[in-house]
């Protein structure tokens, strides 16, 4: 009898074994990728109070040619009232006695990042007013809709905000309306393919891991690109913002026609020249996303262009500016990102726009009646 006599004999090849180890490794990285992909699930739920990502908000309007939030929506720290607006609910006829205010805008009007419906600067502009001036009741309208331009915004206030009667109309306008126009630049200078955003891969639009890294891939290139002067836009900012002027003139005009008191707001951004280089980076990291050939810069001088029509917009109409951007904080305790609010920030950008308000003597005289 030999030494191993009774004991069982390995039957996997050296081939089998190897397959065995293969499927192994892939069943391993399997589950740690379904592992992740549950934790940022997880995170994003305790977030913003859902998993869903945001363009399920929303839904196509043929009749209006607009696409508007989902009436009714609950989703985590978004509320949607029976009107399709993000906020309490409007009633309708208007009571009378009430000033109604409506704020019209894209996606730093509509507040996604904030907390809850609370925490977003329209409501807490009408709640601030409304301690300013006890006598009167306040209500508002949030119009503000993620990723409108001045055209749809202009749109949203004719056929869905002016039926609801607001007194006064505030304008808060200009980022996708600048994004669009740097990518149509850098497309005509050759520095981008063309002006349309390069849209994420189809396996981000079902893993919030794949699309986390995606983003987070294309902002790295692009930092990387800042860095090495490579494929950069060469901006010259003062030639920027003839449509914008255009439309934001045309928006001001027809809000003027259908509210007692416009007011426009200059843009608030993360981003700042008096920041380290290693800062200007991390705060341009979401336009960077959109606009890869940018530098950081370029984005503030940009801004600043915008800004600077916004305020010329304002005296030849003969709106209320909303000044101060630089009031509010260039951090990340203020900005999610380049231009969107966390709670403290949109506080903070709801104190600059009360102020305004309640300095204003129209606005005085609206509440007055």
């Amino acid at each position: 009898m030999t030494a191993d006599a009774g004991m069982p004999h390995d039957r996997l090849s050296p081939r089998a074994k190897w397959a065995a180890l293969v499927v192994l490794t892939l069943g391993t990285l399997l589950l740690l990728l379904a592992a992740a992909e549950i934790a940022i699930r997880v995170r994003q739920a305790l977030r913003y109070g859902t998993a869903s990502t945001i363009e399920e908000t929303y839904t196509l309007d043929r009749k209006l040619g607009l696409r508007v939030p989902i009436a009714n929506l609950s989703k985590g720290h978004i509320a949607v009232n029976s009107l399709g607006f993000r906020g309490p609910e409007i009633a309708m006829p208007k009571p009378p006695g009430t000033v109604r205010l409506a704020f019209v805008g894209a996606s730093t009007t509509w507040c996604g990042e904030v907390s809850g419906n609370d925490k977003v600067w329209a409501d807490i502009v009408t709640r601030s007013l409304a301690d300013t001036f006890p006598a009167h009741r306040f209500d508002y309208v949030n119009g503000g809709v993620p990723g409108y331009t001045i055209p749809a915004s202009r749109k949203n206030l004719e056929l869905r905000i002016a039926p609801l009667a607001p007194d006064i109309i505030v304008i808060y306008e200009g980022m996708n309306d600048l994004s669009g126009e740097l990518r149509e630049v850098a497309a005509a200078k050759g520095v981008a393919r063309d002006a349309k955003l390069e849209p994420a891969s189809w396996l981000a639009d079902y893993s919030l891991l794949w699309n986390l890294a995606e983003k987070n891939l294309r902002v790295w290139f692009a930092q990387r690109r800042v860095e090495s002067a490579e494929g950069r836009l060469v901006l010259d900012a003062g030639a920027l913002g003839d449509g914008f002027r255009r439309d934001l003139t045309g928006l001001v005009q027809a809000a003027q026609q259908r509210a007692k008191r416009v007011a426009v707001a200059t843009f608030s951004i993360q981003l700042r020249s008096g920041q380290s280089a290693d800062e200007q980076l991390r705060a341009a990291a979401s336009r960077l996303y959109y606009e890869p050939f940018m530098t950081p810069q370029g984005i503030i001088d940009a801004y600043r262009r915008y800004n600077e029509i916004v305020r010329e917009v304002a005296a030849a109409t003969g709106a209320l500016l909303i000044e101060g951007e630089d009031d509010i904080p260039g951090d990340p305790a203020h900005f999610a990102d380049t231009v969107h609010f966390t709670d403290a920030g949109s506080a903070a950008m709801a104190a600059r726009v009360t102020r305004a308000l309640a300095r204003d003597q129209a606005v005085r005289g609206i509440v007055a009646e």
